[in-house]
This record gives structure tokens, C-alpha cells and sequence, in this order.
């Protein structure tokens, strides 16, 4: 398996389910990945024994630590070809009047602010390898709308902006860039979000959920993994600038 081969990814969010499942498929398919999150513990879970993968803790909010990320990166594998802007918080389920300022701000600093820091700084180290990848995670909720989802929302709308921007800026040094954007993935960020609906029946919540989904169930880690190998990889060489569902016909309806 070797669509990767010879190719340096850095993930953020690597702790979570989906970067997890991002990981582990990259290497699997040859890549040597920087696994970036700030749950050092929860990183060397998913690193475990393997030579292929790195830690580096940051919280990609901030300036210093992500150029630090990409600089570590350089330094460890000799360079970058990939990198999934994947971390993020899901903030409240609460109605816009009753959303907390302080959980709003600290939603667009993760989700927003995060891929913007990202972009800033992968852009030149892909620049330097003669060109590469850039695959952020946005949401069906980047296409639509969602009652008392207002700061992930409007943070999983302006990826998308970013990603068009980056796109526009970095077809000419031959970097692609395209967000995914899932329907309801079964991670603990639904989990957290089907206790916010519904606090005293989350399982309810869940299959409500579902039953709007077409496929009638959440998607899995693994199945947008797949997606973003197909996006990280030379099979993907003509698509930039797209946003890519992986969400069971949800953003049909």
C-alpha cells in the first residue's frame, strides 16, 4: 500500500476519531505523519510503537506552537507534503441569545483561527517541496444551517472560505486544497452534542439524528479517512478548491 509513499503529513485533531482514523490510514498507505493535538497522552496512544508517526503537542490556536508544529515536522521527516487542518471543538447547543460569548470566541479560535494558523504556515513548507495537499475538515454544518449550533456553524462555514481563498493563492505552486465535510461521524463529539439536544435521552437524540441522514446511520471515522487519502493523494492531482461530503445523502435533503 504505498499511495503515500515518500510523503510527510501533519494532522491536527489527531487525537480525535477522525484524525486517529486519518493517521493510521496514512500510514498505512507510507506516509510519515506529525500527529498534532494538545492531549500528549492521547497522542502517543494513537502513535503507539510506530517509527512512521510523531507527537507534537500545541494548541493550533496560537501562533508560536503551530509554526513550531510545522517547523518539527521539517526538522523529523525533511520536509511537508500534507497537511489535514482536522482539530476542532464543537462549543454549545444553546440558542444565539443564550450562547456564552467567552465558548463562541474560544469555538472560532479553535476551528477558525486554528485552520487560518495552519494555512499561514504549511503554504510555504509545501511551497518548498514543489507543492502538495491541504484537506480541512468542515461539516455539513459548513453548508447549512443548524439550530443552537451557531458558533460551529459560522466557524465550519468559514473554512470553506478559507479553503477557497488557499486554493485561489496556492494552485500556482501546485497545492491542492479542499475541505470534507461530514454528516454525524460516531465520535465523542456526537456523543457530547446528543447529550446537548437532548440532555436526559441522548440515545434518542442519536437516532433522530439518524433518521435524517438517507443512509439511516452515522458515518465512521474510517469511511472520512478514506476520503481525505483520496484528497491527500496524487489520485486527487486536478481537485482544488471543492468541498467534498462524506455524509450518507444528508446534504441532499
Amino acid at each position: 500500500m504505498t499511495r503515500l509513499a515518500n510523503k510527510v503529513a501533519m494532522i491536527t485533531g489527531a487525537s480525535g476519531g477522525i484524525g486517529a482514523a486519518a493517521a493510521r490510514r496514512f500510514v498505512a498507505e507510507g506516509a510519515q505523519v506529525l500527529l498534532v493535538d494538545l492531549d500528549e497522552a492521547a497522542l502517543r496512544a494513537v502513535a503507539g510503537d510506530s517509527a512512521q508517526m510523531h507527537v507534537c503537542v500545541a494548541d493550533v490556536s496560537q501562533p508560536e506552537p503551530m509554526a513550531a508544529c510545522v517547523d518539527a515536522a521539517v526538522r523529523r521527516f525533511g520536509g511537508l507534503d500534507i497537511a489535514v487542518l482536522n482539530a476542532g471543538i464543537e462549543g454549545e447547543v444553546k440558542p444565539i441569545p443564550d450562547y456564552d460569548i467567552a465558548t463562541f470566541d474560544r469555538v472560532m479560535a479553535v476551528n477558525v483561527r486554528g485552520v487560518w494558523l495552519g494555512l499561514k504556515y504549511c503554504l510555504p513548507a509545501l511551497a518548498a517541496r514543489g507543492g502538495g495537499s491541504i484537506v480541512i475538515t468542515s461539516s455539513v454544518a459548513g453548508i447549512s444551517g443548524a439550530d443552537n449550533m451557531s458558533a460551529y456553524c459560522a466557524s465550519k462555514h468559514a473554512v470553506v472560505g478559507l479553503m477557497r481563498t488557499a486554493a485561489l493563492e496556492g494552485a500556482a505552486q501546485s497545492i491542492r486544497v479542499n475541505t470534507v465535510n461530514p454528516a454525524p461521524i460516531d465520535t465523542r463529539m456526537m456523543r457530547s452534542l446528543e447529550t446537548g439536544f437532548m440532555p436526559a435521552q441522548p440515545q434518542a437524540a442519536k437516532a433522530a439524528l439518524a433518521q435524517r441522514i438517507p443512509m439511516q446511520r452515522y458515518g465512521t471515522p474510517d469511511e472520512v479517512a478514506d476520503l481525505m487519502l483520496f484528497l491527500a493523494s496524487d489520485e486527487s492531482r486536478y481537485c482544488t478548491g471543492g468541498i467534498y461530503t462524506v455524509d450518507g445523502g444528508m446534504s441532499t435533503r
